[in-house]
């Protein structure tokens, strides 16, 4: 079977393809078609054509195509997370999280009407009414990545749509079905033919959307260097963009802490997912050897007994990685930890699926003594691989975390109210969990981190995407009497 693109709302085919492996067992399940730059010309020409109609229809009739599009997420609910693990490796019941937390972004768009809600002012001058509102942009791109196939659009998308503007997805090649899912499930909702597209695809593609005139704003997640890459990119060509980056996720955990709980937590943050998430904890900070010592022994113990193998078996904790030669890079992280001198407490080459199955498999992998001179601390793996680091106070901690290039998520784990409000107040991070390690915003408030891990002014999802998704205009409104006379004012007006 062939994953073809979507545009004007009919499936459109390619004369270049890609196999779609499922990494559980390593072997193709379809092919995708793949974009060129005359395929995106034509879904933005379809777009165009569709956006006066869609920009000028009633923002309730917008929200009701965003209500109709959520029961239909959730009525094929079972269906949309059985693609996600099967071309991702992800397990399904991670799968049905993300999806619904994709839904919360879909329910807020809903609230369009109060969200485009402008300002008004009566007699702001003499005579002069003002008032402010939110215009959408015109047709704009999302570029999202393979490790959260409906999320990260769903980010995207719903608002866009519901602020007016016309969208065109480029889901990443590696797992491109729910998106042509998601398209149809739009059409059956109401949407409008050419208000929302998919573009299958790889660099190609991408660069083709970026560069395109017509694109006036662009959304993208995936590596720190993509990210900035695509940000001067299109900043360089008059673009909104909104572009995130990488991750290197800090835990702190003082020594009065719940440490089952937190070891509980932990492995979740760390693992889940098999570590390919931007708000995976792949750092633990210990304060204090007593805390690392206990702490590491218990998350040791736990994370030998994770439950791996392919994500469409139920009561699994971790599936495999998305492709081979991802697998092999973290294999290689784990032997450059090694080779530093650092202390491998659980080694994730040595699961028996690694030998044993033909899929994509690692098992969790936990480092101790490290240190911030090491690569495994200061590269982002995304891959199941925890480095505890031991420091001696507070201070340290927020020194350490506030010192490395990413800013994305952090955590504190303590019952001191003192320390988690400085913690709070002082760590240079975009999201920050107190006891909560994975402090990712609901959906009405906004993601993004700080540093390198965020280009553009403004997050993804939430209060920022109405402002990022539409223009703010200012009018000034003043009907002069009949009979009065006026004459000319060559000063600044003022009040």
């Amino acid at each position: 079977m062939t994953v073809q693109h979507w545009i004007g709302g009919d499936p459109v085919q390619a004369s270049r393809h890609l196999p779609v492996v499922d990494p559980a067992y390593a072997k193709p399940v379809r092919q995708v078609a793949m974009a060129d730059a005359y395929i995106v010309h034509d879904a933005v020409t379809k777009a165009l054509a569709a956006y006066p109609a869609w920009r000028n229809t009633p923002p309730n009739k917008r929200a009701q195509v965003m209500y109709r599009f959520k029961m239909l997420l959730e009525r094929d609910a079972d269906e949309l997370c059985e693609l996600i693990s099967e071309e991702h490796g992800k397990v399904l019941e991670d799968a049905m999280g993300e999806l619904k937390r994709g839904i919360e972004n879909v329910e807020y768009a809903c609230g369009i009407p109060e969200l485009l809600k402008g300002e008004y002012s009566h007699n702001a001058g003499p005579g002069i009414d003002t008032w402010s509102n939110h215009q959408p942009v015109g047709v704009v791109a999302g570029i999202t990545p393979f490790n959260f196939p409906v999320m990260v659009p769903l980010w995207m998308f719903p608002m866009a749509i519901a602020c007016g503007n016309c969208f065109i997805l480029k889901p990443s090649e590696q797992v491109p079905s729910v998106a042509i899912k998601m398209a149809e499930l739009l059409e059956e909702a109401g949407l409008p033919a050419g208000v929302f597209s998919v573009i299958q695809g790889d660099r190609e593609a991408a660069d083709a959307l970026i560069d395109h005139p017509n694109v006036k704003a662009l959304s993208f997640v995936g590596s720190t260097p993509v990210a900035k890459a695509i940000y001067q990119r299109g900043a360089a060509l008059g673009k909104r963009v909104q572009a995130l980056g990488g991750a290197k996720n800090h835990a702190v955990v003082l020594p009065d802490a719940d440490l089952e709980n937190a070891a509980n937590t932990l492995i979740g943050a760390a693992y889940g997912s098999a570590g390919e998430r931007c708000m995976a904890i792949s750092v633990v900070v210990c304060v204090g050897e007593k805390t690392a010592d206990v702490l590491a022994d218990k998350i040791a113990e736990k994370a030998e007994r994770l439950n791996i193998g392919p994500g469409t078996e139920p009561g699994l904790d971790m599936g495999a990685l998305v492709n081979q030669a991802h697998r092999d890079r973290v294999a290689g992280y784990i032997a450059q930890g090694e080779a530093a001198g650092a202390t491998l407490r659980l080694d994730g080459r040595k699961h028996p699926l690694v030998e044993n199955s033909p899929g994509y498999f690692l098992g969790a992998t936990l480092f101790d003594h490290v240190t911030p001179a090491m690569r495994i601390y200061r590269d982002e793996i995304f891959g199941p691989v925890l480095c505890v680091v031991r420091v001696e106070s507070f201070d340290q901690a927020v020194e350490l975390i506030n010192a490395h290039q990413y800013g994305n998520g952090t955590c504190l784990f303590t019952r001191e109210g003192e320390a988690a409000r400085r913690f709070a107040d002082e760590i240079e991070v975009g999201m920050v969990g107190i006891n909560v390690p994975l402090p990712v915003p609901v959906a009405f408030h906004s993601f993004g981190g700080w540093k390198e891990s965020l280009f553009g002014d403004l997050h993804a999802y939430g209060p920022d995407a109405v402002r990022f998704y539409t223009r703010r205009k200012a009018i000034s409104q003043r009907w002069p009497q009949q009979s009065a006379q006026e004459s000319a004012q060559f000063s600044f007006p003022s009040h």
